[in-house]
């Protein structure tokens, strides 16, 4: 058996260690308590990550898999089990160093059971059985350029997945010399496989998610300068209108609250569980903050596992999670 490194081993025993909470609840409406109880608390489930990101729940088998990007690895989280590395390289498969963050970030269960990934290094979209492996690469180039760094993916009933393509993963950003397209944009992969870059406005385009009726399409921004959670119309042919400001962080960062927009996660009543300063904000489908679920870290996604009800959250070193009263889209 092979030893296990340090780090995956401490990370392990924090996970067996007792049950610990942390952070709180602010409400700013009555309402946000029909989405969480007030006694309900953000559990500890493991810590010791570098940059945990791309949470995505796997329900044949009831576990958790997400990305540590810095470590090129995807872990895995199940109870009673605690932490186990999944797949490592996640997403650069290189000659390293590859700047900080060569690894996957965003992943989701696509519609045929497959694990998808955003390879940061390797600069495509993947996907792969969970079992026997075998990663086939979804789409790594647009009109035969390579991307820059996929960020978040998402899949509507009709296979079409759109996903976000920032500079983050690159060894030097948005100056890396080594980047192919000028826009940072939101893309389109169609069931046949084409790919149509149908938003490239955007400075940061980061989380991506649909509405439950696959009407809109969710992408957060993490430009501190326009921290944005932006709204589209999806088209009956996958495109999408000019979009509008769903909602407007600024305030919240203008408030000293640390963190930015970045994943976010739709509940069935179409109430949005977006990751930005302070932890999660809880968003009703009018643009109308109803609370936070304040973690205390900087907060990268979240996703709904277990049977639906449970908000699994990465934030930075930590895995954590809290029982709501809703249930998310897909379950």
């Amino acid at each position: 058996m092979k030893t296990l490194p340090f780090l995956l081993l401490s990370i392990s025993l924090a996970c067996f260690a007792q049950q610990k909470t942390t952070g709180n609840l602010v409400a700013l409406d009555d309402a946000f308590y029909d989405y969480l109880d007030k006694n309900a608390k953000i559990e500890v489930l493991a810590e010791g990550f570098i940059w945990s990101e791309g949470p995505v729940w796997v329900k044949d088998g009831e576990f958790l898999l997400f990305s540590d990007a810095p470590q090129n690895t995807i872990f895995k989280w199940k109870e009673d089990e605690g932490i186990s590395s999944f797949l490592k390289p996640s997403g650069y498969t290189g000659i390293l160093p590859y700047g900080r963050e060569p690894g996957s970030n965003g992943l989701i269960i696509n519609n045929d059971g497959e694990l998808v990934a955003c390879e940061h290094g390797d600069r495509r979209i993947s996907k792969m059985p969970l079992s026997n492996g075998g990663k086939v690469t979804v789409a790594d180039t647009w009109q035969g350029k390579r991307f820059n760094s996929p960020n978040d993916i998402v899949q509507a009933s009709n296979d079409t997945y759109y996903f976000t393509d920032p500079p983050y993963g690159l060894p030097q950003q948005e100056n890396s010399k080594t980047r192919e397209i000028d826009a940072f944009g939101v893309y389109k992969i169609d069931a046949n496989g084409k790919v149509d870059m149908v938003v490239s406005n955007l400075n940061r385009p980061n989380g991506v998610a649909l509405s439950p009726d696959e009407k809109i399409l969710y992408v957060n921004q993490s430009d501190p300068n326009a921290p944005y959670i932006m709204a589209y119309n999806i088209h009956q042919d996958g495109s999408l209108d000019e979009g509008r400001i769903f909602f407007d962080a600024t305030s919240l960062i203008e408030s000293g609250f640390v963190g930015s927009l970045d994943g976010l996660k739709v509940a069935l009543d179409g109430t949005i569980f977006s990751t930005g300063p302070s932890g999660i904000l809880v968003i009703t489908p009018k643009g109308k903050l109803l609370g936070r679920i304040e973690t205390g870290q900087r907060t990268a996604n979240c996703a709904w596992g277990d049977d639906g009800t449970v908000l699994y959250m990465t934030a930075h070193n930590y895995l954590m999670r809290i029982q709501t009263k809703t249930k998310g889209a897909g379950f």
